[in-house]
């Protein structure tokens, strides 16, 4: 009873400001101040805790500032995920479950105009003739919007989650990602200057096994972070440039590509270049970097394996440069890369690291790979359940030079 009570007072309060208000002429202060007392008003003296009194003028504000049904679910830390197919269906992903909310927007057009106002927010442009758009939320949410008529299901939106606390290397050994061994021999890779490549598929954890990663990069260093939507969270280094790519505006100008900014950050005078995600042609540019004195650089991408990864960084620098021959993108790939980690998402929903390889060089028409770490599962996995640990093989480190240039003896 209470709550058709508060639903009613929520709704009558809320057509009331709507219809009578100047609302463009208010600050959020203001109309928070007027939404108040049109609540109390319409209250009178029928009994409304407190508590619930808060929430419906919460409830009022967000849906006429903010961004309505999303606030509430983007305060709810255990969602990770967001997919909304049209105003009816929506769906959260909690613990590496999905599962749909019995809630839905009011009309598409609400859902349409919560969509301009996240796109506007990144300074982002998305209509009819620019119908897909990836950008993101104040606090770093990334977010990818299709809108109709690309979508045949109204307007899509798919929000990734931003953690508000940035992952560790200690969190991931919390999680079993990692051993703590393995955590100092790859702060030593790092500080020693590795091109480390991290790959896997959707949902693996690449970027949040990057972010921990880069906390390993040396504090007095020239950084220079390249995203399509900015979600990296480098902490304690004060000489950081982070630069994001940018949409085409409406009459098909102004685009900014990652390829754009990878060349621009060349002429800023890095130490490291943190790319993201590669996707394309870019591909080609960024291993250029990494064998043109900028070493120690990271990156991203998706791929069902390491071998998969060096295939589809093929396809991605012949993109780029089709008159490439395959040899030569080979032994680029092979000279720029020195260690690939290759993250799983497994049957259980687990996120794993699968393989720590390093890219020993080009022989004989291949890349050649030798695997440091490969997990392995134990006697107390089931069907349900994936245990086991990453396990160092018998392979020895074979290009350590970096290592010995950073003055480092200890053996990888």
């Amino acid at each position: 009873m209470m709550d058709e009570i508060v639903e009613k007072i929520a709704q009558e309060s809320k057509e009331y400001i709507v219809n009578n208000l100047p609302l463009s002429k208010l600050t959020d202060e203001e109309l928070e101040e007027q939404i108040e007392e049109v609540v109390l008003s319409k209250i009178g003296n029928q009994y409304i805790p407190i508590e619930k009194k808060i929430a419906i003028v919460k409830q009022i504000f967000s849906s006429i500032r903010g961004l309505g049904l999303l606030d509430t679910i983007i305060v709810d830390d255990t969602i990770t995920e967001v997919m909304i197919n049209g105003m009816d269906n929506i769906f959260v992903e909690r613990n590496g479950r999905l599962t749909k909310l019995d809630k839905s927007f009011e009309s598409q057009r609400r859902l349409e105009d919560i969509i301009q106002r996240i796109v506007g927010l990144a300074g982002r442009e998305v209509n009819q003739a620019n119908p897909i758009v990836d950008t993101r939320l104040p606090d770093g949410s990334r977010v990818n919007v299709v809108l109709p008529p690309i979508s045949l299901s109204g307007p899509i939106v798919t929000i990734r989650k931003f953690s508000k606390t940035p992952m560790t290397i200690e969190q991931l050994i919390k999680y079993g990602s990692i051993t703590p061994e393995i955590a100092e021999k790859l702060e030593l890779l790092v500080r020693a200057k590795f091109n480390i490549f991290i790959s896997g598929g959707t949902g693996s954890g690449k970027t949040t096994f990057l972010n921990a990663l880069s906390n390993y990069i040396p504090k007095d260093e020239r950084i220079i972070t390249i995203e399509d939507s900015a979600e990296l969270q480098i902490h304690g280094i004060q000489n950081l440039v982070r630069l994001e790519t940018r949409n085409a505006n409406t009459s098909g100008s102004g685009e900014i590509t990652i390829r754009d900014l990878i060349k621009s950050s060349l002429r800023m005078r890095p130490e490291r270049i943190v790319v993201g995600e590669v996707r394309g042609a870019e591909a080609l540019d960024m291993l250029q970097a990494m064998n043109t004195g900028h070493d120690g650089s990271l990156s991203t991408g998706h791929a069902n394996s390491t071998q998969d990864m060096l295939s589809r960084l093929e396809t991605m620098v012949l993109t780029g440069a089709s008159g490439l021959p395959l040899d030569a993108v080979r032994h680029q790939i092979a000279s720029a890369i020195d260690i690939i980690i290759h993250l799983s998402r497994l049957r259980d929903r687990s996120r794993k690291t699968m393989e720590i390889t390093e890219v020993v060089g080009y022989e004989d028409g291949k890349i050649k790979l030798n695997p440091l770490y490969v997990f392995e599962e134990d006697e107390n996995s089931t069907l349900e359940k994936v245990s086991g640990s990453l396990k160092r093989t018998s392979n020895p480190l074979i290009n350590d030079f970096k290592l010995k240039l950073a003055g480092i003896k200890t053996k990888i």
